[in-house]
C-alpha cells in the first residue's frame, strides 16, 4: 500500500502564493503519473494538475499559467507551486498518484485565499 503525505497549504491573501508538497512512501515498482485535484464544499472533486514520468504536464484551463506543477526525488515526490491566488482557489487540495496501474490518494490539505 502507496501512502501519499501532502504539505503545505493554509491561510493566504488573493494575490498571494503558496506551495504544496506531496511524496509517496516506499512500496511501488514504476509511477504512473501523479497530481492534484481540489475539492468545494459539497462539491465534485476537480482536477487541477497532472504530471507524467518524463515530465509532461497539464493543467485545468482556469489555472490559466498561475500555478506550476513539479517533480522530484525521482518522481516520487510532486511539488505544486501556486501564484496569483483568487478566493475561488479555496479548497481542500488533494494529492494523487498512480503506481504500477493502481491510484492512491493523499489526506488533502486546506487552502484559503481570503483578506
Amino acid at each position: 500500500q502507496v501512502k501519499l503525505v501532502e504539505s503545505g497549504g493554509g491561510l493566504v491573501q488573493p494575490g498571494g502564493s503558496l506551495g504544496l508538497s506531496c511524496t509517496a512512501s516506499e512500496g511501488f515498482h514504476r509511477i504512473d503519473g501523479m497530481g492534484w485535484f481540489r475539492q468545494l464544499p459539497g462539491k465534485q472533486r476537480d482536477l487541477v494538475a497532472t504530471i507524467t514520468p518524463s515530465g509532461t504536464t497539464s493543467y485545468e484551463e482556469r489555472i490559466d499559467g498561475r500555478f506550476t506543477i513539479s517533480s522530484r526525488n525521482g518522481g516520487a515526490t510532486v511539488d505544486l507551486q501556486m501564484n496569483g491566488l483568487k478566493p475561488e482557489d479555496t479548497a481542500v487540495y488533494y494529492c494523487y498518484g498512480v503506481f504500477d496501474g493502481q491510484m492512491f490518494w493523499g489526506q488533502g490539505t486546506q487552502v484559503t485565499v481570503s483578506s
